[in-house]
């Protein structure tokens, strides 16, 4: 296949996400050959370290030969059903066993095809909660320099500007409440005082708080103290509010633990999960919740507070069975505790940045790690450079703004680390020659 070829028909016909279409009059765009472990490979013979996980969903390698076998298994014998007045085997084994390993309480799984549309269900739902109960709220709480998709409803309650503010004019009026601004516990308290502010205001108004629980993936990989999360907990409780937990990046391993919210004990009322849901594989979301709140809508079909949302593909059964073979690795190799040596070793790697000037901060949680650096002119593109630099080392990295993160599949080797993370640290020194 010509590249050349390939390249000139996508930009003939193609709009890419999050892309300013006219940087790729300089910068080519890469069509991918093939995908095996933790590299991609191209027409032109290169390969590279997949440093981004694919946007944070590829947690065991590009084409896992277990998920693999797997999903054309399933794909002998059903590929898609109707999920209304409908069920099948895949979807009923793995709610059994989401509902098994997530947080106390949750007990109900209702599905939906991505992040952002599982966002919009758990928006929808707990509004509605509320609603068949004879109140009436119409706002939701959420932490400044949030992300949480980029749907109307999830856009509204996120507060990264740069996705946000064009479409202020059509968005749902929410409330932003300071986040925690580091990971240390007087952080926690200080942000934890300022939300009970806005509740003891306008708690009877308010349906949900939502929360990326200790990382706010796309806003910069901000991190903060698990405290905060026990502290929200106690406080929604006590002003009956829902708390929504956005584990959608963060979920299945990516902080050391399966599930973001156990570093503080806590079970939310709604815990949404996609992305890494899959493997990677297959678009495929959830909201679990409570059977508090799922009782709030089951009655007579007169009464009308059945909860009408409904997505084409929801349920999948390949999407389910991909799912399912990405619980068995989980279980039967160890990973949580086989990432630990890999999560001490992004951690002894990490030193190395702070010795470079233009190096602001480092942090990490688990499998996630980032270096923040000076913030530059806006026309100078650091993280272009940045992205250009490591793709022609082999590695790609795609930063947000001016924080270079790391966020690999788990699959990655000691080795592959420190190749990533040294060509990072590499194209942060070449900056200061430009």
């Amino acid at each position: 296949m010509n590249t050349k070829m390939l390249i000139e028909d996508d930009l003939k016909h193609i709009w890419h996400p999050c892309t300013q279409m006219k940087d790729h009059e300089t910068l080519p765009i890469i069509p991918i050959k093939s995908g095996k472990g933790v590299y991609l490979h191209d027409f032109e013979d290169n390969r590279y370290i997949d440093g981004v996980s694919s946007w944070w969903v590829n947690l065991f390698g590009h084409c896992n030969p277990y998920i693999n076998q797997k999903v054309k298994e399933q794909l002998e014998t059903l590929e898609h059903v109707i999920f209304a007045g409908f069920t099948h085997e895949p979807i009923i084994r793995l709610s059994k066993r989401l509902c098994a390993i997530a947080p106390k309480r949750l007990v109900k799984c209702f599905y939906a095809d991505n992040g952002s549309s599982a966002i919009e269900v758990a928006l929808k739902m707990s509004f509605q909660y509320h609603k068949n109960r004879g109140e009436k709220r119409p706002f939701f709480v959420s932490l400044e320099n949030s992300y949480h998709g980029e749907t109307i409803g999830a856009l509204a309650v996120g507060d990264v500007k740069l996705y946000k503010e064009v479409f202020e004019d059509i968005l749902l009026q929410t409330i932003q409440t300071p986040v925690p601004k580091d990971q240390t516990q007087e952080s926690a308290i200080k942000a934890a005082d300022a939300l009970e502010q806005i509740f003891k205001e306008k708690a009877a108004q308010i349906s949900a708080f939502i929360i990326e629980p200790l990382i706010q993936c796309s806003g910069g990989m901000n991190m903060y103290h698990p405290l905060y999360i026990s502290l929200a907990r106690k406080l929604c409780d006590e002003y009956g509010v829902h708390l929504i937990a956005d584990e959608i990046a963060v979920g299945f391993g990516r902080t050391g633990k399966m599930f973001a919210c156990e570093h503080a004990n806590v079970s939310p009322d709604f815990m949404t999960l996609s992305k890494g849901l899959t493997g990677g594989y297959l678009p495929l979301s959830v909201v679990l919740t409570t059977q508090k709140v799922y009782d709030a809508f089951y009655c007579d079909y007169a009464e009308f507070k059945a909860f009408l949302h409904s997505h084409s593909y929801t349920g999948n059964p390949l999407a389910c069975s991909a799912a399912n073979a990405t619980l068995d690795i989980f279980e039967n190799e160890s990973i949580l505790e086989k990432n630990q040596e890999k999560i001490a070793l992004i951690a002894s790697k990490l030193e190395q940045f702070k010795i470079l000037p233009n190096v602001q901060k480092i942090r990490q949680m688990g499998m996630i790690a980032a270096v923040e650096l000076d913030v530059y002119p806006i026309d100078f593109r650091v993280n272009l450079k940045i992205f250009e630099y490591a793709l022609k080392k082999g590695v790609i990295l795609r930063p947000l703004g001016n924080v270079v993160y790391f966020m690999p599949p788990y699959v990655i080797t000691c080795k592959e680390i420190e190749t990533m993370m040294d060509v990072a640290y590499e194209a942060i020194v070449s900056l200061n020659r430009l």
